[in-house]
């Protein structure tokens, strides 16, 4: 029959340590990847040839293209988001055409002439921007029939080529298009009733416009018999809404037309180049007479700029086209359209470049793959950093093993102390409870248990 061993009572010097540390909760350990890439040191002089060597120096060239890639990335950016709007000309046809007027048939029946609108516009390709006589001539041409069809039939033959080159079309770049009619004394109200087209909101989640909100050109149908003067306003659309600014504000700024970023950035330019702001407080400006005339006051607080510059902007006056509906004989013998060319803003397309570079995703699929090989070097620098370690444990017993000994179990007995917590109680833990293991030993206490549990869970727990 087995014989129980008998239990060793615990020391009591040893007690209020355990009392103290059974209260500590118990904090997982965290497993912690390796980042160091950096060879240890001295570990040149125990590997042979100049593989540390060039090591460090691949290291100190990765570096130094992580340096420039990361520079390079920033300034992309930052030209991103400074890339100012690019201005292209758009021409506009306008024309019209008739139908069951008194002049084209006698069966036509008195009051039942009618005429219809078409409004169409295009982005001219940027080195056809300023070649605009040859179109001139082209729809004063009276052996080429109708000058608006001889215009689309010469676009027609590059329209793949040009849809390549822009996606944008004629209603892209307008939030309204508005058909206002000079009215007539004797005019009825509903043969003048204003025209006018809203682009539709985009619906939430999604990139692409509704229908009816992509389209190269526009008509409409009215009846009448005489000829009638219309106004064609198109008010501009951009992602970032430019405003007219006050005589006030454009006097410091130097434009007459900016958006409220622009604005704002603007005037801190003004602050700055003017030395405006408080030595103490740099968020307050001291206002000159330009500023006086613009907030009215001695001193801004700038935060308070963007809501305060609100009345001295007002919404940009929309394109206005005249137009004359002709519907008489003489005019439909040698038709030709009323063209008109105006600037509108485009996205600058070294811009689309640099956006489709920043999110090129074999850039992010490379990234992936670096930081994978930055973790096999981090493991391998740290196997190289515990091989180090076992070299100079070995090397360190092999020259003189009985101080190495001595020194390596005085080391043991003072953690064994710091564990314990007998750190200040003057003795030398060199009892028999430290020399007995087994079950009922100091080694397998709930003290030294919950010690180093504790000391594991440390940050620097595996720097040691």
């Amino acid at each position: 029959m087995p014989v129980a061993m008998p239990q060793h009572a615990m020391p009591a010097q040893y007690m209020p340590a355990q009392r103290v540390v059974q209260h500590v909760p118990e904090v997982p350990r965290r497993a912690r990847k390796p980042t160091d890439k950096n060879m240890p040191d001295g570990i040149e002089d125990v590997v042979i040839g100049e593989s540390v060597q060039q090591f460090k120096n691949l290291r100190e060239l990765e570096k130094r293209l992580d340096a420039a890639v990361v520079r390079k990335r920033l300034d992309i950016q930052d030209s991103i988001s400074r890339t100012s709007k690019k201005y292209r000309t758009m021409r506009i046809w306008i024309t019209n055409t008739v139908e069951n007027q008194p002049w084209q048939g006698p069966g036509n029946n008195p009051g039942s002439g009618r005429y219809k609108v078409r409004i169409e516009g295009r982005l001219l390709d940027e080195n056809t921007d300023s070649a605009s006589e040859e179109d001139d001539e082209g729809a004063q041409d009276a052996n080429k029939g109708d000058a608006m069809d001889e215009d689309k039939d010469a676009a027609d033959e590059s329209k793949e080529s040009a849809s390549k080159k822009s996606a944008q079309r004629f209603s892209h770049f307008f939030k309204s298009i508005t058909v206002d009619f000079d009215k007539p004394a004797n005019a009825i109200p509903d043969e003048v009733k204003p025209v006018a087209w809203a682009k539709p909101q985009v619906p939430p989640n999604t990139t692409s416009a509704p229908p009816n909100a992509e389209f190269d050109s526009i008509q409409f149908t009215r009846a009448s018999q005489e000829n009638l003067n219309v106004t064609v306003s198109l008010v501009q659309d951009e992602s970032q809404e430019r405003f007219k600014l006050s005589k006030e504000l454009a006097e410091v700024l130097d434009v007459e037309e900016e958006t409220r970023s622009g604005i704002v950035l603007g005037i801190w330019d003004y602050i700055r180049a003017m030395e405006l702001q408080e030595d103490e407080e740099k968020r307050t400006v001291r206002c000159d007479h330009r500023l006086r005339s613009i907030f009215g006051r001695e001193q801004m607080f700038f935060p308070q700029i963007p809501e305060s510059i609100a009345p001295h902007t007002s919404p940009i006056d929309p394109i206005k086209l005249p137009y004359t509906i002709r519907v008489d004989e003489d005019f439909h013998k040698d038709p030709t359209p009323t063209i008109y060319d105006i600037q509108v803003a485009v996205e600058d397309p070294l811009r689309a470049k640099m956006m489709a570079l920043m999110q090129n995703p074999q850039y992010t699929a490379g990234m992936r793959q670096i930081s994978a090989l930055d973790d096999q070097v981090a493991l391998i620098v740290q196997a190289l950093t515990h091989s180090r370690a076992r070299h100079s444990f070995f090397t360190s017993l092999s020259n003189d093993p009985a101080n190495f000994v001595n020194r390596w179990v005085s080391s043991q007995r003072r953690d064994l102390e710091t564990i314990l917590g007998d750190v200040n109680s003057g003795g030398d833990a060199s009892g028999p409870e430290f020399r007995r293991g087994g079950d009922a030993s100091v080694w397998d206490s709930t003290v030294a248990r919950e010690a180093v549990r504790y000391m594991l869970a440390k940050p620097d727990a595996a720097a040691r």
